[in-house]
């Protein structure tokens, strides 16, 4: 029986055509204290959350390891929610301080979030957040930040609309890759499915569902949609929007992976196609956010 295992997608850093300094750049200078009129407008720290206190005090369920990875949490949840708004500088001094951790952490998060888009870094100017367009807004830590934060409701639909565009058509084009092991391991992901919604167990249900998605984008045979999976994945990760097929086990979601594996095995394209389309169909008594499949 195949590993239950999320994808992790692959993200790149921004260009440094920009001039901004691009990821592993920042040690080639000092930070530069900010100027005068600018630490007027700095952010007060104090509206963090103030259950969080010190940085290590934070739960472990924290994308990433160690006070580095929570650090990076908690500044991207922040600048996301809006509580760190567009130009506004980043004092290291500041954030270690106020986090209490060192420089080095400080440094290590900043560059995170710099490849991530949010922050931007300049000789004699600092970090500053970066206005929403440039962000990574295909990231996957990004992704969760919006999901759980105030633009939840866009996320949420957003993700949904993609979803309907990227996996119908990866669910075509991976019927025209007979492979008989990926068709196995489909298989197995349904079966283990059907296993779970059986015995309430939602989180190995929702393991399962997320291979099956993560592996049939990656068989498509398509690299540009295969860079996209860890959209998916993060996607079935964030729950309370616009409920489809896949956000809750049910005997329809089962019949229509199911359907997905046999029009593979058959090699039907339009059958894969049809029957995903109709798996992320938003159900009808919730608002709909993408249309509901043509019958022919």
């Amino acid at each position: 029986m195949s590993t239950l295992a999320h994808t992790t997608m692959m993200t790149a850093a921004r260009s440094a055509d920009s001039g901004l300094a691009g990821p592993g750049e920042l040690d080639r200078y000092p930070y530069a204290e900010a100027p005068v009129a600018d630490r007027v407008a700095t952010p007060s720290w104090e509206a963090a959350d103030p259950e969080l206190g010190r940085v290590g005090r934070r739960a472990a369920g924290s994308r990433g390891r160690g006070l580095h990875g929570q650090l990076v949490q908690q500044l991207g949840q922040m600048i996301v929610s809006g509580d760190l708004g567009a130009d506004r500088p980043l004092v290291p001094e500041e954030i270690g301080q106020r986090f209490e951790v060192s420089r080095t952490v400080v440094r290590e998060s900043l560059r995170v979030l710099e490849a991530k888009g949010l922050v931007s870094a300049r000789p004699n100017v600092g970090t500053r957040v970066r206005p929403v367009s440039d962000w990574n807004l295909l990231d996957p830590d990004i992704i969760e930040w919006r999901a759980f934060g105030p633009q939840r409701d866009d996320q949420r639909r957003e993700l949904s609309e993609l979803r309907w565009t990227i996996e119908p058509l990866a669910a075509r084009l991976a019927a025209g890759h007979g492979r008989e092991e990926v068709q196995q391991r489909l298989g197995d992901m349904v079966e283990i499915m059907g296993h779970a919604m059986g015995q309430g167990d939602s989180l190995t249900f929702s393991r399962a569902d997320a291979e099956f998605h993560s592996l049939l984008i990656q068989v498509a045979g398509n690299r540009m949609l295969e860079h996209l999976s860890g959209i998916v994945s993060a996607a079935l990760q964030v729950s309370g929007g616009p409920v489809t097929g896949c956000d809750r086990p049910n005997e329809s979601a089962l019949t229509q992976h199911a359907r997905i594996v046999d029009a593979l095995a058959s090699g039907d394209g339009a059958a894969a196609e049809g029957a995903m389309r109709q798996l992320l169909t938003v159900h009808p008594e919730v608002e709909r956010v993408v249309p509901a499949p043509r019958e022919h």
